[in-house]
């Protein structure tokens, strides 16, 4: 059964970090490139991050500079380490491979909050 959880998240002034993670089982983590996306209220999601099974890395433009994923193979675990966040960045943060549907099977998300 497929299951992945996010965690991490949580308020955080302007100019704050945060770093995320998400354990995804073994047979997902291993051959798909994985990512991070977001869903703002009333947007849809987007997808914020993506890093190859070998780790080459593209990201949004809204999150380049500040936002760097990573992933250990490992652990089956994918991270995303946010800095310089701002109130936009604000949203439920989800990890998934980089060809997710809505569709899909997605874990719960991780609140961020970013606020003074």
């Amino acid at each position: 059964q497929v299951q992945l959880v996010e965690s991490g998240g949580g308020l955080v002034q302007p100019g704050g970090s945060l770093r995320l993670s998400c354990a995804a089982p073994g047979h997902m983590f291993r051959y798909n490139n994985m990512a991070w996306y977001r869903q703002a209220p009333g947007k849809q999601r987007e997808l914020v991050a993506r890093i190859s099974i070998g780790g080459n890395t593209n990201y949004a433009d809204s999150v380049k500079g500040r936002f760097t994923i990573s992933r250990d193979n490992g652990l089956n675990t994918a991270f995303l380490q946010m800095n310089s966040l701002k109130p936009e960045d604000t949203a439920v943060y989800y990890c998934n491979t980089d060809r997710a549907k809505m569709s899909d099977y997605w874990g719960p998300g991780t609140q961020v909050t970013v606020s003074s």
